[in-house]
């Protein structure tokens, strides 16, 4: 079979092929040349899903003639430059496209035209390419003083059976709107405006650079309620920064879709953020829940490839354990930091449900941050003293203690005790969790606190103390381990066998001892005496995919956290248990003195905090 040279025509549709995927793709790369060119200002119009009509204005720097004329001829950019010696360098890209093909793919496939004024100049003009056809430069009209007008018709239209893979108008439409979303969160010094079908639906204005404005722009397009409940991240390693913010692990999500990472102002696709997500909240979410960030990267070019794909939607670290490292590390001291703070939407729900017609979802009243009570007053620089076992509180009977106020503290720590409001020594409203004032329903601890009331899950709240707890002790003390009767043999894929075995000391550390047995195997000898009888061969093979998608050995730690959960909330105070005042106030002293207490294992809120101003306000006293 003969060898032939394809004609420029089907080269372009080729390449369509991967750079314009669909509408969303051909909005993407766009908007990235708008960017490039310094637009402060970019309108997003787009008319049935993006097939019949796609329209990119930007104010940014414009093109003259002959600049029209190269911009659509297939890898011509004016992103690239030769070095002194006559190279061309593509590992330190410094701007959203480089590939220079983008123009002409969507122009071999639909009807482009391109009207631009640069800056300075007296005339606009304009280029028509159809098919794959282009024309001459013309004058033309132009609304602004420069910038760009990019208008793409009947997409498409070139391949036909391209058509036929299209999705339902409005889920293009959905994907064009995030593509636009993601964007303006990478870069919230520029505005945004998008209209689908003649309907305004998003309005940008441009922020201040810097983590307000950042964050001003992530409320815009993530709600109020991400704002409220945002813990800013800035962390630097070796030369890489990460800087954004993250939700609080209470303020979570049914899936991953509210997970961005944004490479050196580039919105990108990872799995290590994914993973590395899943590793920092381990320790607060169940696994079906999902934590929302936002997260930027800012690292030299030359350390990450974004030539990957032509879409540019993937990148690749030259050190990735280093980034992964950095999120995971940078991620767990802001939540450390976080103290008590529970997410504003609980106390909002709570509210809500109490007005006429209220429902119990997050949707309803939503209050602004507290600017006293107890988190302001952790955030501010209070630190309780490390509190002791609350051996009171592990006895899960029902019964009611006997004997007065001294003699329901016997048997408390000394350490508790000091925290612990006695009459005469300390208004007890002042601490963070305030008063114990009651017990509802055997369940809930309904607490006073100088400007409002806490409600506290009796249960939950303990759960968490106990794991925290147990979490110290392990740390301190190792895992335990047990031993093999007959070591097992594990048969694996070579590649899975070599990163399970290059993880042995890590492993070893948590309890499970592993040794390479020949090519392709893998001998356990010792497991987590936690994990009881386990199914070493599922583990391990749970282990290796977990090294391939994340890096990490999460399924090990992730069972052994689980085992922990459980074990905590059998050992908890139980829903139900009557509770002494003493033992009530003991409780909230040592949720004062936990780090995390703030929502149990399971990503559940172990309090609610509400303001006695929103509280006159629901019986219209204010």
């Amino acid at each position: 079979m003969p060898i032939r040279r394809l004609p420029p025509e089907t080269v372009n549709r080729i390449a369509a092929g991967e750079v314009v995927e669909r509408p969303a793709s051909a909005v993407k790369e766009l908007v990235e040349n708008a960017l490039d060119a310094g637009a402060l200002k970019i309108a997003v119009e787009a008319d049935g899903g993006g097939l019949s009509r796609i329209l990119i204005a930007d104010d940014g720097s414009g093109m003259g003639p002959d600049d029209l004329s190269l911009a659509v001829e297939r890898h011509a950019t004016s992103k690239l430059a030769p070095q002194a010696d006559g190279s061309w360098d593509l590992l330190n890209i410094s701007t959203m496209g480089f590939r220079g093909e983008a123009l002409p793919s969507i122009g071999s496939v639909a009807r482009l035209s391109i009207a631009s004024r640069p800056k300075g100049a007296a005339d606009a003009h304009a280029i028509l390419v159809e098919g794959g056809a282009t024309g001459q430069p013309g004058p033309a009209a132009f609304p602004g003083p420069h910038g760009a007008r990019v208008e793409v018709r009947d997409l498409f239209y070139a391949t036909p059976a391209r058509l036929k893979f299209m999705k339902s108008e409005r889920a293009e439409q959905m994907a064009i709107t995030e593509e636009v979303k993601r964007q303006a969160m990478a870069h919230e010094a520029t505005g945004f405006t998008l209209d689908l079908d003649g309907r305004r639906v998003l309005r940008l204005p441009a922020e201040p650079p810097g983590p307000e404005g950042r964050l001003n722009r992530l409320a815009a397009v993530l709600g109020r309620d991400f704002q409220d409940n945002a813990l800013e991240i800035d962390q630097e390693r070796e030369g890489v920064r990460l800087s954004g913010f993250a939700g609080l692990p209470t303020y979570n999500r049914g899936n991953a879709a509210h997970q961005y990472l944004f490479v050196n102002g580039r919105p990108v696709r990872d799995r290590l953020l994914q993973g590395a997500l899943r590793a920092a909240y381990a320790d607060y979410l169940a696994r079906d829940r999902h934590p929302a960030a936002a997260l930027y990267l800012e690292l030299d070019p030359t350390l990450v490839d974004v030539n990957v794909h032509p879409a540019k939607a993937e990148v690749r670290f030259r050190d990735p354990a280093l980034v992964r490292g950095l999120i995971i590390g940078a991620l767990r001291h802001a939540l450390a930091g976080a103290g008590h703070r529970a997410s504003t939407t609980v106390a909002g729900a709570a509210l809500a449900g109490f007005r006429p017609g209220g429902g119990g979802g997050y949707g309803g009243y939503r209050p602004p941050p507290p600017a006293t009570g107890f988190s302001a007053w952790q955030q501010g620089g209070w630190q309780p003293a490390q509190t002791g076992n609350l051996p009171g509180l592990n006895d899960v009977s029902a019964r009611v203690e006997p004997g007065g106020f001294a003699e329901a503290l016997a048997g408390f720590d000394p350490e508790v005790l000091e925290r612990t409001p006695q009459p005469g020594v300390l208004d007890p409203v002042d601490f963070p969790l305030g008063a114990a004032r009651a017990q509802v329903h055997e369940t809930y601890i309904v607490a006073q606190t100088r400007d409002g009331m806490v409600i506290v899950d009796q249960h939950a709240a303990h759960e968490r103390l106990v794991y925290e707890r147990m979490k110290a002790e392990m740390a301190a003390g190792g895992v335990a381990r047990q031993t093999l009767l007959l070591p097992e043999v594990i048969d694996l894929d070579p590649a899975e066998a070599e990163r399970v075995c290059a993880r042995a000391d890590e492993l070893a550390a948590l309890g499970l001892v592993i040794e390479p047995f020949g090519p392709g195997a893998v001998l356990v000898r010792e497991t987590p005496a936690l994990l009881g009888e386990t199914n070493a061969a599922g583990l391990i093979r749970d282990i290796a995919d977990d090294l391939a998608e994340n890096g990490q050995a999460l399924a090990l730690k992730e069972r052994l956290e689980e085992v922990c959960s459980t074990m905590a909330c059998h050992g908890s105070v139980r829903a139900g248990r009557r509770l002494t005042g003493a033992e009530m106030n003991a409780l909230l002293r040592e949720m004062e003195a936990t780090p995390h207490s703030g929502q149990c294992n399971h990503g559940r809120p172990t309090y609610v905090e509400l303001r006695l101003a929103d509280i006159e306000r629901l019986f219209g006293r204010r």
